[in-house]
């Protein structure tokens, strides 16, 4: 069974519905939306250089791993400038950009290939998959979304225990009018930039599978590969994301 494949004990009869919507609403982002990415593409160009986009393995549904595209927020690293930790790479543009989402403009096209939807659960770094416990891998029975219920709750203000808890909620009870609430409220919450870093970090607190700690902010370069995972990375809770933009 690919990673595209739901499991028949886990699928809901919205699910079917859940996709066309998903494809019919990536189809009209990246098509109405293209000045807009191609402007947003030129701005990163010019003050972060190439490449434009940020590709990193991430688990999908099931866990199966693909790679989300995101724009670059992030300087690449150079200890000989201090860009070194996330703040000192993070550019003025690179803020604004996630503070309006407009860096994750590109996962519509995650969102037409099937390894996203438009809700969910955020997708986090490969090296989680073996930190969650049962209950809190439960969030990979469903796609991993551009938006989700953690993010309207309070985004990367959330403890990675609270984030859990809404992901695992979200997969219990999705359905057309639990999307298109957390739609709606994420424009609020995008509007009003509310809980774009987690406190503390410039971006956000690596999950060590006990208790975010404070001493170890997540890093926009590569993780280091095991046995178990590919190589992962990300800034932001994405602001779940992020890494070697």
């Amino acid at each position: 069974m690919t990673g595209r494949d739901a499991d028949p004990s886990t699928r809901r009869p919205y699910d079917g519905c859940k996709r066309v919507l998903d494809v019919l609403g990536a189809l009209v982002v990246l098509t109405l939306g293209a000045p807009l990415l191609a402007l947003v593409a030129l701005l990163v160009l010019v003050t972060h250089g190439r490449p434009v986009l940020f590709r990193h393995t991430r688990p999908g549904l099931h866990g199966e791993l693909f790679d989300v595209v995101k724009f670059r927020t992030m300087r690449h690293p150079d200890p000989e400038r201090g860009l070194v930790t996330d703040a000192q790479r993070l550019t003025r543009v690179g803020r604004w950009l996630r503070a309006s989402s407009l860096d994750e403009l590109p996962e519509f096209w995650n969102v037409l290939r099937g390894e996203m939807s438009v809700v969910g659960p955020r997708p986090h770094l490969v090296r989680y998959l073996a930190l969650y416990t049962p209950e809190q891998a439960r969030r990979h029975e469903v796609r991993p979304g551009i938006t989700g219920l953690a993010q309207v709750r309070g985004r990367n203000a959330l403890d990675w225990e609270a984030k859990f808890a809404s992901d695992v909620e979200y997969v219990d009870r999705r359905s057309f009018l639990l999307d298109l609430r957390i739609l709606l409220t994420t424009v609020r919450v995008v509007l009003t930039r509310e809980g774009i870093s987690a406190p503390g970090a410039a971006t956000w607190h690596e999950f060590t599978g006990n208790a975010p700690s404070a001493a170890a902010p997540a890093a926009e370069g590569p993780a280091p590969t095991s046995a178990a995972a590919h190589p992962s990375g990300s800034s932001a809770d994405d602001r779940d994301v992020v890494h070697r933009r």
